[in-house]
């Protein structure tokens, strides 16, 4: 009797693991065009330090994206089961706030007589300049914005993934995120830990003997600030598009309106749908900064006349 419960026990539990390497593959698929996103957003958030503090910077961001998703996966179980809206939700303002991080980028990058003069840029600059500063506040706020950032994109993540696992049992939704969350922050971090030190590996290869190895070495490196500089630029691209589609899909006139647009577009109604989510994000964050730039102005005003 006992060795019969075994084996149903057993049975039960590769049927479950069956059930979960299939969801887990799905999910996976359903994620792909996010993970692309946050790849290249997270490894424009952790440049622009020096060079032999980049991995450190790369492993607190890390460890910060495991403790986002401690906190995401329970939230999104427990939240989907009580009251689901509220997703969408929290998925709206983090959507907002990735279009206003976007644009600000933008803004500042090409009009910057139009925003405030960005001070924390400037000494972070002379920071690097400098070999007696301890770049190590600087690196705190940077790493502080780089797991604000892995927040909302691991929440778009999982909520997508969660939405692969609807019929599944709380045990399987529950190991299903489980293996996703820690599988993409291995994946996307130990990626970007590589794609940072690119130039020293290259350095590495072209001291070794052998043409051919110094060639490569030598690719390697010249590559290196090209791929950073499009990364960047993918990087803020990708603020845009998440959090563009985050904002259409959850306002109801504006989702019909980009898909009868598409539609029109036949083969192209997939790009055509991820430039308008991207230009609807760029135009919503603009406002949003110009919001901001104007009730600073004027608290900046209001400060002076209580002063005098």
């Amino acid at each position: 009797m006992a060795g019969a419960s075994l084996l149903t026990l057993l049975d039960d539990i590769s049927v479950i693991l069956d059930d979960v390497s299939v969801m887990t593959k799905v999910a996976a698929k359903k994620t792909a065009g996010v993970l692309g996103d946050d790849l290249a957003l997270n490894a424009e958030q952790v440049t622009g330090v020096k060079a032999n503090r980049e991995l450190p910077v790369v492993w607190a961001v890390a460890k910060g994206s495991f403790v986002n998703k401690l906190i995401l996966v329970p939230a999104a179980i427990l939240i989907s089961a009580i009251y689901p809206p509220l997703i969408t939700f929290l998925l709206m303002c983090g959507g907002l706030f990735l279009v206003y991080e976007g644009a600000e980028k933008v803004i500042h990058r090409f009009w910057p007589h139009v925003l405030p003069h960005d001070e924390e840029q400037n000494a972070r600059r002379q920071a690097n300049a400098d070999e007696s500063v301890d770049l190590v506040a600087f690196e705190k706020k940077k790493i502080k914005g780089a797991v604000r950032t892995d927040f909302i994109l691991s929440a778009e993540i999982i909520v997508i993934a969660l939405g692969s696992t609807a019929t599944a049992t709380l045990l399987e939704r529950s190991i299903v995120l489980s293996i996703l969350a820690i599988g993409i922050t291995i994946g996307i971090y130990g990626l970007v830990a590589g794609i940072v030190k690119i130039d020293d590996a290259g350095l590495h290869l072209m001291e070794k003997e052998g043409a051919f190895t110094q060639k490569i070495g030598k690719v390697m490196f010249a590559a290196a600030p090209k791929l950073m500089k499009f990364l960047s630029i993918a990087g803020t691209l990708a603020m845009f598009l998440v959090g563009g589609g985050i904002l259409v899909h959850g306002i109801g006139f504006l989702d019909h309106g980009v898909e009868g647009l598409a539609d029109l577009t036949g083969i192209f109604e997939s790009l055509t749908t991820t430039i308008l989510n991207g230009a609807i994000g760029f135009v919503i964050g603009a406002v949003i900064v110009a919001l901001f730039t104007i009730i600073g102005k004027i608290r900046g005003k209001d400060d002076k006349s209580a002063a005098h």
